[in-house]
């Protein structure tokens, strides 16, 4: 099974999830996002909000492939690009870090480690770039006692929202606690320590699977 990683590119949007090309939670305000759902043309909004990201900021996006199928995606930008990162009970993101927006992982492939090695491959980005850290809006789940459907910050239902469970189990951590829109934050240098930890164990494991193989062979024959 194949798995690479990409920048998400003008080219590439079209591969999102059509439910993903359609979200505009964080690209436009409320306003905005309500006229361009009534107009019928948010993958438009989209593409354009997407277009002035990378030219005055650079790649805001990881897509991952599995045997050339997308499997998996993230988005992410500075807050100063998503009108309603300021909105929230427990904003503002800190200025030291980048917005995780949202992301999305093929059923088929959840519980495979994919949606880690898209926060590790945003990690890795920002790193390069100079950030300290990732920060994301949770979506904690009601009460059992709250059966009334809850809503984000403008009115918008929180399908565009990452899971706060998500979060947590992918190495976040809530930096500002609240019932409903916890926010959470992740060291990028933590981040990249996973792929040092998972790179150390393989060559143990390699050279615990190399060594008898090696031993095996005997002295190589003199000359």
């Amino acid at each position: 099974m194949g798995r690479r990683m990409v920048p998400l590119t003008l080219e590439s949007l079209s591969d999102l999830p059509l439910s993903s090309r359609r979200c505009v939670f964080w690209e436009l305000d409320a306003v905005a996002a309500k006229q361009a759902a009534d107009a019928g043309y948010p993958d438009f909004e989209k593409e354009v909000w997407f277009s002035t990201v990378l030219l005055q900021w650079g790649s805001c996006g990881r897509l991952l492939y599995v045997d050339d199928e997308l499997a998996g995606f993230v988005t992410y930008a500075p807050p100063v690009f998503s009108p309603r990162a300021a909105g929230f009970p427990t904003s503002p993101v800190s200025g030291d870090a980048v917005l995780l927006m949202t992301g999305w992982v093929d059923p088929r492939h959840r519980g495979g480690g994919l949606a880690r090695m898209l926060v590790q491959g945003v990690a890795k980005d920002l790193t390069k770039r100079g950030f300290k850290a990732i920060e994301a809006f949770g979506v904690a789940a009601p009460p059992e006692s709250d059966r009334e459907v809850a809503r984000t910050p403008g009115g918008h239902e929180g399908d565009c929202l990452l899971p706060a469970d998500l979060l947590l189990a992918v190495g976040f951590t809530t930096v500002r606690p609240h019932h409903r829109y916890p926010r959470l934050r992740l060291e990028l240098r933590s981040a990249l320590a996973w792929r040092e930890d998972v790179e150390q164990a393989l060559e143990r494991l390699l050279g615990a699977v190399r060594m008898p193989a090696l031993s095996g062979l005997g002295a190589p024959p003199a000359h």
